[in-house]
């Protein structure tokens, strides 16, 4: 069934069957007081704002079964999969392998490496581990997409201009369409949500959609209700 979600800069078009929901770096480390965003003097409450959209879109997409990927950015305990260059980067006085409170920070395994519990992956989903900002750089997303026969992605999570970003551009790159939901991704500096929003849609979509998830969850419903009405 293929579905239509009013988008900029223009109608987006979907199957669930071959769309999948990337959900990115919805860690402890990024989101939480106490994780490593706080730590760098980020206002982490800017962040907290796309959960509970989040939330109702996972559900939807869980409902309509469509596929979920979840993605965590962070490194091997050994550190041997993160370059130099990003370990020195800042010259924070707490860095990536360093303790913070909790655990290592942005290393695998660790508390706050985890994903939070309001977005808690459940049995089925896949759970992506990344060392770069992209979400198709050094893993098997890309395979997994294919294997799945995925042409189009909803993209979601943190942050905005830097993980989001990179993840829709890469993915552009490979072919897949992208729809971006601006109320399920976020950025610890507004002025860079805004923009990198409008970043995307630019040119006719230089990089993929932009939609509230208001929008897509119109249609989805739709869809459930259809679904549920042929059992």
């Amino acid at each position: 069934m293929t579905l239509v979600v009013p988008a900029a800069p223009y109608d987006f078009e979907l199957d669930p069957a071959t769309t999948a929901l990337i959900i990115i770096d919805m860690q402890r480390d990024f989101l939480e007081p106490g994780g490593f965003g706080s730590l760098l003097g980020n206002d982490v409450s800017l962040l907290q704002r796309t959960i509970a959209p989040l939330q109702d879109v996972l559900a939807a997409a869980r409902a309509s079964g469509m596929t979920v990927i979840h993605t965590r950015e962070g490194h091997r305990p050994d550190l041997t999969d993160a370059p130099p260059a990003k370990l020195a980067r800042g010259n924070l006085s707490c860095g990536i392998g360093d303790p913070g409170p909790f655990g290592r920070i942005l290393v695998r395994g660790e508390h706050g490496h985890d994903i939070i519990d309001d977005l808690a992956p459940i049995d089925g989903e896949a759970v992506l581990d990344k060392p770069g900002k992209g979400a198709f750089y050094a893993t098997d997303l890309e395979l997994m997409l294919r294997n799945r026969g995925i042409t189009r992605l909803i993209v979601t999570g943190v942050t905005t201009e830097v993980c989001v970003h990179t993840t829709v551009r890469e993915g552009n790159d490979r072919g897949f369409e992208c729809l971006v939901l601006s109320d399920c991704v976020g950025s610890y500096f507004p002025e860079f949500h805004e923009v990198g929003l409008k970043m995307i849609a630019a040119q006719g979509g230089i990089f993929g959609w932009v939609a509230p998830s208001t929008a897509l969850l119109e249609q989805l419903a739709v869809t459930t209700t259809t679904t549920g009405a042929h059992r």
